[in-house]
């Protein structure tokens, strides 16, 4: 399902100002929930990385960045999620064998990169990964969730979007509240070129919460996009991303087709998207999480551009995983 483009506007249009009565009582029965939470502790730090708003804005490539960065301090990250788009409840460790049907595809994408637990029941995924041998667990998702006591919550935005309206589904975007929900959150990081951080501080600016700046920027592989003439298919919560990314790497983006977050792609929908490519002389290219969701046999038949996260400055959160003893520079390796 798409967003409907009046979310994204700042000021409320008039069907948004209709719809906000509805919003405020979800909002409301979002707080009521978390107020009636009892959340379990697993006996290892949880690390969340949320959102406020309804679909993609980068939490997964957050995920693979705070495990790279603690592993290499010898913490022992587990990524712990729902499995949004899978059919399995788990819990259940993923593995090379496991298909985007069955776990969802931001599991896919991590699993090769650090042990990853897909569970319903996020208490019961927690205790399987500590049981295996998890130092830290970093969940992806789940700010709204108070299954879990978070020992360090980041929430992740848009820059460029930020939180749309401002407004709580359906009138908006958001899942909560801006102000409710960044006062659960120990940091803000807003993902965005320098402009788009910009305009996020002219409209959010002052924000009472420690602020992380990035950018999920594309990893070099040395490939030759310049001059490539490519069509680009894209299942993502903001497949327009994907197409500018190519754009800056000098493809020749000659067709794109925009697809639903989540979507899989079956034999034949991979066969309607390369004849299209053929038919105006172009190679097929999608991301990275729709290339997960392809059967394994047909995954070489596309070009995909891998991103990774870039911050500008990680002490803010380095100084608090050193509170919770995860990071201090200089430090031995933690643990065997």
């Amino acid at each position: 399902m798409r967003a409907p483009p009046w979310w994204d506007t700042p000021a409320p249009t008039p069907l948004a100002r209709a719809l906000a009565p509805l919003g405020a009582l979800y909002g409301a029965a979002t707080a009521r929930r978390l107020r009636r939470g009892r959340p379990w502790a697993p006996g290892v730090p949880v690390i969340c990385v949320g959102n406020l708003e309804a679909g993609g804005v980068g939490k997964t490539p957050t995920v693979l960045a705070l495990a790279e960065r603690l592993a290499g301090r010898g913490a022992r990250p587990h990524a712990l999620l729902r499995g949004h788009g899978g059919r399995l409840p788990g819990p259940l460790r993923v593995a090379d064998a496991h298909r985007a049907e069955e776990v969802g595809d931001e599991a896919l994408l991590l699993a090769p990169l650090l042990p990853t637990w897909v569970a319903r029941d996020r208490q019961a995924g927690a205790a399987a990964a500590v049981a295996a041998g998890a130092g830290v667990l970093l969940l992806d998702d789940g700010f709204q969730d108070p299954s879990l006591a978070k020992d360090l919550s980041v929430v992740v935005a848009d820059a460029a979007r930020a939180w749309g309206n401002g407004l709580c589904l359906p009138a908006g975007p958001l899942r909560e509240p801006v102000a409710a929900g960044l006062a659960r959150a120990d940091l803000l990081l807003t993902l965005g070129d320098a402009g788009a951080q910009a305009r996020f501080d002219a409209r959010w600016g002052g924000l009472a919460v420690g602020r992380l700046r990035g950018e999920v920027a594309p990893l070099p592989t040395g490939m030759p996009w310049a001059g490539l003439r490519v069509f680009a298919a894209a299942g993502i919560g903001r497949p327009e991303k994907a197409f500018a990314t190519l754009r800056a790497l000098g493809a020749q983006v000659v067709g794109t087709r925009a697809l639903s977050d989540h979507q899989l792609i079956p034999p034949a929908l991979l066969g309607r998207l390369e004849a299209e490519a053929r038919a105006l002389g172009a190679r097929l290219v999608v991301t990275e999480k729709d290339a997960v969701r392809l059967p394994p046999a047909l995954r070489a038949r596309v070009l995909t551009v891998p991103v990774r996260l870039r911050v500008e400055d990680w002490g803010p959160l380095d100084r608090r995983l050193e509170a919770l003893g995860l990071w201090a520079p200089g430090r031995e390796a933690l643990g065997p």
